[in-house]
């Protein structure tokens, strides 16, 4: 028997997020970090809606939240920094404001902290992976610590471990992708010099800057490095003055917290699993920061990660499902990269005809209200959307399929709470939700049963004017009422009334009500097991693959 059932690599964000999931679903989990502790400086300094979801859904929403400020404006100004361009989504449709600053430290310490509530996770500090070796039926996984080499027996290795990571390197995995020759010095200040609540984007030929203001107090600015500026200018205090001194009125009067120089990385692994050694966050994938998406992207892998190797070791799911975590995270990964390369290309050029023309071009767009919408409402952001993996397609009636896609989280009523967000209704694991049918009806007998053995929630939404009628109650259902008329908006704009959701809050699949039998069972065959014979204890996968 392995020690472990998962052992992670690297205490970061997203290794920790990913041991917060484990745990909750009580797998033995191990998390080994080369560092003493955790880092504690600003490194990520923008959460997004789904890293908040994500949050909410290993229960420690509340305990972050008050290291943020939500609804972060970002601009974009030219060199006399007049406006080009302004990103203010206000769109909560997964529950959260789109845009929030945050303190990462912080932040990563309540991931820490919520790791005190599950007796099955370990974190190994001073502990540095010097190899990963898979041996078929558990990974070796050589550690040093301040005592001495050991070796540990994992049932999975997951590296979180960074761009450098030797989980990546003991896989044999290439890294493709470029690095900008261009540097950034990054410079954290706390007690901010300015106090205002948003970024600004200089696009400056003659030197690009940005301004963010993180909560509690902190301000970081970002300077592009000329060519013939090296890299040991970051430490001399005249050069900082020179480069913040356009921006704040006392320049030698800044409390610094730290400054280092940057490159910026456009980067994806070959493969995101090699038999039992999978990885996520950025030793999975790097991009530049103009989006601030390689944090939330790290986050996104363990929501799609975790639930699946919970399935896995729990015996819920064959191990073939963790096959479909590098065939859903991939396309969506590089789309984030290919997204951020572009912007810091627009932002970037140093030459002053370019950039002119660029400005022409911004304000232009910009004069387009249909255009200036879509960036005011950060509608560019690629959203995941799952043609092929642990979803079922072909029971869905709209056109296009909400299949693959992530459901939305609107304000809820039940009998008991006059309002609660729907994740929390719908639990931890699988859910059926119907619209204004009981999902009991709707299955039938059979498929119900199954249902409820298999874990999932039952969900019955209506509009809240119904909500006290008990005329369809039962008591495997939860009945919620359409509070803010969302859910009836969603539908609105679907054929599909019956929708399955897997635990990441994906649709896993769709269909109109006497499709949901049907629907109902092949998605059990995708991820249950099976009944009766030689390969009764054994689980099966069948994944939706590409058509040829």
């Amino acid at each position: 028997m392995a020690d472990t059932d998962v052992l992670i690599v690297g205490a970061g964000p997203v290794g920790l997020t990913l041991a917060n999931i484990l745990g909750a679903a009580g797998v033995r989990t191990l998390v080994v970090e080369e560092r003493a502790t955790l880092i504690d400086y600003p490194r990520g300094v923008g959460l997004d809606d789904e890293s908040l979801r994500t949050f909410q859904s290993i229960g420690l929403i509340e305990a972050i939240l008050p290291h943020t400020t939500p609804n972060q404006i970002m601009r974009f100004v030219d060199a006399r920094r007049r406006l080009l361009a302004e990103i203010a989504p206000t769109d909560t449709s997964f529950g959260w404001p789109k845009r929030n600053g945050f303190v990462q430290p912080l932040v990563d310490a309540e991931l820490l902290a919520g790791l005190d509530r599950y007796p099955c996770v370990e974190v190994r500090w001073s502990a540095a992976v010097g190899s990963c070796a898979d041996k078929g039926t558990h990974v070796d996984v050589g550690i040093v610590t301040e005592t001495g080499p050991d070796v540990v027996q994992a049932g999975y290795a997951v590296g979180c471990d960074g761009g450098r990571s030797v989980t990546r390197k003991a896989m044999g995995v290439s890294f493709d992708g470029t690095t900008s020759p261009t540097r950034w010095l990054v410079v954290d200040i706390a007690a901010d010099p300015l106090g205002h609540p948003n970024i600004e984007v200089a696009a400056d030929p003659a030197r690009p800057n940005v301004s963010v203001s993180i909560a509690h107090g902190i301000r970081r600015f970002e300077f592009m490095i000329h060519d013939d500026e090296p890299d040991e200018l970051a430490e001399d205090p005249a050069f900082l003055a020179r480069m913040t001194a356009p921006l704040v009125p006392y320049p030698e009067r800044l409390d610094i917290i730290r400054r280092r120089v940057y490159t910026h990385h456009s980067r994806i692994a070959g493969t995101f699993r090699v038999g039992r050694m999978l990885l996520a966050g950025d030793a999975a994938h790097l991009m530049p920061v103009w989006q601030g998406q390689g944090y939330n992207s790290g986050i996104r892998d363990a929501a799609n990660l975790g639930w699946k190797l919970a399935a896995v070791v729990t015996g819920r799911a064959d191990a073939a499902l963790l096959g479909s975590y590098d065939t859903e995270r991939r396309t969506h990964a590089r789309a984030m990269i290919d997204l951020s390369t572009l912007v810091g290309r627009v932002i970037s050029p140093t030459d002053r005809r370019v950039a002119a023309i660029r400005d022409v071009l911004v304000r232009a767009a910009a004069a387009i209200p249909p255009v200036r919408s879509y960036v005011l409402g950060m509608k560019f952001k690629p959203m995941p959307r799952y043609e092929r993996g642990a979803v079922v397609h072909r029971w869905s009636r709209s056109e296009p399929s909400p299949v693959g896609t992530l459901f939305v989280q609107p304000v809820v009523r039940t009998r008991t709470q006059p309002e609660v967000l729907l994740d929390e209704v719908l639990g931890p694991w699988f859910a059926v939700l119907c619209w204004n049918n009981n999902p009991r009806a709707v299955l039938g007998d059979e498929v119900f049963a199954r249902w409820r053995e298999f874990g999932a929630r039952f969900v019955a939404a209506r509009p809240a004017t119904q909500l006290s009628w008990a005329g369809q109650d039962h008591d495997d259902v939860t009945v919620v009422g359409d509070r803010t008329g969302a859910l009836k908006r969603w539908f609105d704009g679907q054929a599909d009334s019956v929708i399955f959701l897997r635990p990441d809050r994906v649709v896993a699949g769709s269909s109109i009500a006497q499709f949901a039998p049907e629907l109902g069972t092949e998605l059990l065959d995708t991820f249950a097991s099976t009944r009766g014979g030689p390969d009764a204890a054994r689980r099966v996968l069948r994944l939706a693959q590409p058509s040829s």
